[in-house]
């Protein structure tokens, strides 16, 4: 499932919207932007993966285009196509819902053949193909393993392929990691996704809420940033450190399973990888020192984390 880290990155992606753009976006614009952000996440989850089966698919167009050939020699009449009846690759297949968002999304016509076929050529020349294509028999692990194969060593370690994605998809970068290991999690358990519901109903009412809250209690966390911004001068204070912290403050009053230690290290590697170079150690300080306060008035309360300890 998407990572409580992207939905994070989305939801001061939509605050920053509503700081600097004028007019200033009203908040059910803004929920609604979030929620085309994580579409579009779920979008990419998904042609991650139906990329990874037209590779595996592949298989038969080279067949039929090389029993085609004017002069077609014996390998060319007798290409093994294996691959394209993999069991993993056909449960993906077959699988209504992904049938669903590829044909709704228009996948197909995102996809780019040439790569495909790079990729799939490679594949032929690798190993661990030509060992997987001279097995009779058909073993769930072998079948799983050659589709993970294919995508971490021949789809993501290629440059044109990533090149390709960013363009195509220009959350590329906030999500890669993510949908990395999306896809990996469920070339191991399938029944883990449902492609039309990718991000989950916890998830969004997470995001949702985390930008409502952000929005609505922003003058009462800028009355408490404030007090702190003593040694520091305003003018320089970047405007995605104060979303960050208003954020970070709003997990640490309102979001009672997220553990206070976790709210706080996250939105510090977020100022980290987001803003300027000071922002990491500017963000840990106001956050640190309004975390204490809170603490020590009693006003934060992880019920449910503290259940679960």
């Amino acid at each position: 499932m998407i990572s409580r880290r992207n939905i994070r990155i989305k939801v001061m992606q939509c605050l920053y919207a509503v700081e600097t753009e004028a007019p200033m976006q009203p908040e059910t614009q803004s929920v609604k932007q979030l929620k085309s952000y994580l579409d579009q996440t779920a979008e990419l989850f998904t042609f991650a993966v139906y990329f990874l089966t037209e590779i595996a698919r592949y298989a038969e167009t080279d067949a039929k285009l090389r029993a085609s050939k004017h002069l077609p020699n014996f390998e060319d009449l007798n290409v093994n196509i294996k691959i394209a009846g993999n069991t993993l690759l056909w449960k993906i297949i077959e699988t209504p819902s992904f049938q669903t968002i590829v044909k709704q999304k228009g996948l197909e016509s995102k996809l780019n053949m040439d790569l495909i076929k790079k990729i799939y050529l490679s594949l032929t020349e690798t190993e661990l193909y030509k060992s997987y294509k001279n097995e009779e028999a058909r073993d769930k692990k072998t079948e799983k393993e050659l589709l993970s194969f294919i995508f971490t060593d021949l789809m993501m370690a290629n440059d044109e392929v990533i090149e390709y994605f960013e363009e195509t998809y220009l959350q590329w970068d906030d999500d890669a990691e993510m949908i990395y290991q999306m896809v990996l999690n469920y070339l191991s358990k399938p029944t883990a996704y449902e492609f039309n519901d990718v991000i989950g109903p916890e998830k969004t009412n997470y995001a949702i809420t985390l930008l409502k809250t952000s929005i609505e209690k922003k003058e009462y966390t800028l009355d408490m940033i404030k007090p702190k911004l003593k040694n520091w001068d305003p003018d320089r204070i970047a405007t995605l450190d104060m979303i960050l912290i208003r954020m970070g403050i709003c997990e640490l009053l309102y979001f009672e399973t997220i553990p206070t230690k976790v709210t706080i290290n996250e939105y510090i590697d977020l100022a980290k990888s987001y803003s300027t170079q000071q922002s990491g150690q500017f963000v840990n300080g106001i956050l640190d020192s309004i975390h204490k306060d809170l603490q020590a008035a009693g006003n934060i309360k992880k019920v449910e984390f503290k259940k679960q300890s």
